[in-house]
């Protein structure tokens, strides 16, 4: 039974998810809300089957190490310092007025001052994967938005985690003084340094080694399983040796692995999974949702709704603005931390535990947490009208101007220059096309499954990525997303016309330039969307074609005509593409505009 549990929860909650998250997406919503109410649909507030809630809160925290584990991957550790002067004072700002108004609304509804005192932390902490989908979908995770927010939120996480450690020596058994407390505090901060120390500096060593070890198998079956142990690993043991939660341990795994060479190709292969697990978690709380609880204490509700919306959204917004950010800076952050989930469940489950919260707190926290998880995503796209209508006041505008001209010069995230071309594959048609460009200017990124490849050609001082060409992660790296061109030079390339979509995905305006084994992947290839193909089997017979005609004595003329013949006869169309970048080293137009010139043929021929 427990079997056809997880089997029924697993398939119930991602299929209701789906379809629920598609009609959502296809209104205009975010799917965030077809997920949650997927949860109601499988939860026991409706009729039908009831999916194990237990089980599918398990499943959604793996979902939470995967995302976690995911940011810290491209988050280095200068960016968190980068944003330290605003995570910090915002994250303990916020706290401190959450704490503040939860504490008076319990108060003013009866109830004790420490639960009111608990009640208010446990609203002031926003949900790790809320933000990061919110951030993710609108494109600002990698962003100055996305670095602040993601700082932001690790310092609450910290915040969190020296919460969940005093409160029983506050509230539990045992008579607590301030000698106990500080002791405690003191402990919760030195298991933390000490972990820091152990994954950054330990691990730093580790597990790059370990994963050199795996890539050098050649089984992506095993780097992925290899990834995967490290994530969960690390966020497992960040709990059970030190006592931080397993999404900050899964953080710290991150950012060891992401300053290695192994990011791109980590972030693309090995998680496949994270979004279907993240996508539980909002299932599991939408199986906690309780009609009733709206009219069992409404005030109570109404309450943490304002200071969840309202309250932490306005802190927010003041505390990064009068920090001397950019309007449309502060408005991004302030919305994103507009909502609560996991850790507030997670305050509130200790809470009651130690009996300090009542039980209507924790409904009130159920509640809270949907309604401002399901109204977050609609909200944040309300930027660029909030925007709008605060600059259109004179008076506000000539503020907001004279707060925001300040901003710090460490807050330029520069990716550096972008490569103009970008090969993909080292083999002897790769060599020899990066070559072809190196002595004509032109200094290209290559992309390489090869590890030893890759860490000789940054010896030699080249671009060199190693990754997976399906995944945009890695094409991001790469910097395909500003190349003009493309060569997918390796003739054993899996799956090319899946590659050159997701290529048109990351730059639509990209001459793609693919390779072929064989005639008949030819028209797959083009209407994929390669601007040109070369076939093995076509060149070869181009190739033979000419040697032929040459001795049985040819003009040129015949073997030019005859060998445009063949080339429609093989790929339907001469080759006649005018699409080269200029070359430095070569005669240009005096225009100064990219060269139109043709490409002959013997010219286009890659090594068979």
């Amino acid at each position: 039974m427990p079997h056809n549990d997880l089997i029924l929860t697993l398939t119930t909650g991602l299929a209701a998810a789906l379809v629920l998250g598609y009609l959502t997406q296809w209104l205009g919503l975010s799917p965030i809300v077809g997920y949650l109410l997927a949860g109601i649909v499988v939860g026991p507030a409706t009729p039908g089957f009831v999916a194990n809630h237990a089980l599918a809160e398990q499943m959604a925290e793996i979902g939470v190490i995967l995302l976690m584990f995911g940011v810290g991957l491209h988050f280095h550790v200068g960016d968190l310092l980068a944003v330290r002067r605003v995570a910090i004072p915002g994250a303990l700002g916020m706290s401190l007025s959450a704490t503040v108004l939860g504490t008076l609304l319990g108060v003013s509804l009866g109830w004790s001052w420490a639960a009111g005192i608990v009640f208010g932390f446990a609203i002031s902490v926003a949900s790790t994967v809320v933000l990061l989908r919110l951030l993710a979908d609108n494109n600002e995770l990698h962003t100055k938005t996305g670095h602040i927010a993601v700082g932001w939120l690790i310092v609450e996480d910290l915040l969190t985690i020296l919460v969940l450690v005093m409160l029983p020596a506050i509230f539990g058994d045992a008579a607590a003084d301030a000698a106990s407390i500080a002791l405690a505090l003191a402990w919760s901060l030195g298991k933390i340094a000490i972990m820091v120390v152990v994954v950054m500096l330990g691990g730093g060593r580790v597990i790059p080694w370990l994963l050199a070890r795996i890539a050098n198998t050649r089984s992506r079956e095993l780097f992925t399983l290899a990834v995967l142990v490290i994530a969960l690993g690390i966020a497992v043991g960040s709990t059970v040796l030190f006592g931080v939660s397993m999404a900050l341990g899964a953080f710290l795994g991150g950012l060891v692995v992401g300053q290695s060479e192994f990011s791109s190709r980590a972030a693309s292969e090995a998680l496949p999974m994270r979004d279907a697990f993240a996508v539980l978690f909002f299932v599991s709380v939408g199986m906690l949702f309780d009609p009733s609880l709206l009219l069992s204490d409404p005030w109570l509700v109404l309450g943490t709704l304002a200071i969840v919306l309202v309250g932490n959204t306005l802190v927010s917004f003041f505390i990064v603005l009068m920090l001397r950010y950019p309007l449309r800076t502060a408005l991004s952050v302030g919305l994103a931390m507009g909502q609560i989930g996991e850790f507030s469940f997670i305050l509130a489950t200790l809470g009651r535990t130690l009996g300090v919260l009542p039980e209507n707190a924790t409904n009130a926290l159920v509640i809270a947490a949907i309604v401002s998880i399901s109204v977050n995503p609609l909200i944040y796209r309300s930027i660029d009208w909030l925007e709008k209508s605060l600059n259109r006041s004179p008076r506000i505008s000539s503020w907001l101007a004279s707060r925001s001209k300040n901003v710090l010069p460490h807050e330029s995230y520069d990716t550096g220059e972008a490569p103009s071309a970008v090969v993909v594959g080292y083999g002897p048609v790769g060599r020899t096309l990066v070559r072809l460009l190196q002595e004509n200017g032109i200094e290209p990124a290559v992309v390489e499954l090869n590890l030893n490849t890759v860490h000789r050609l940054r010896d030699e001082g080249f671009r060199a990525v190693y990754g997976d060409i399906h995944h945009k992660e890695t094409l991001l790296e790469a910097g395909a997303a500003s190349a003009v061109t493309i060569i997918l030079s390796s003739s054993f390339l899996e799956t090319s016309d899946e590659v050159i979509r997701v290529i048109r995905e990351v730059n639509p305006n990209i001459l793609v330039f693919a390779r072929a084994t064989h005639l008949r992947e030819v028209p797959a290839l083009r209407r994929a969307g390669a601007d040109v193909v070369f076939s093995g089997e076509g060149e070869v017979a181009l190739t033979m074609t000419e040697f032929i005609l040459r001795n049985m004595g040819a003009t040129e003329e015949q073997i030019d005509r005859e060998r445009d013949r063949v080339r429609r006869e093989l790929f339907g169309t001469p080759l006649t593409v005018e699409l080269l970048m200029p070359l430095p080293q070569m005669n240009q137009p005096t225009s100064q505009e990219y060269g139109m010139k043709p490409i002959k043929p013997e010219q286009s021929q890659p090594d068979a």
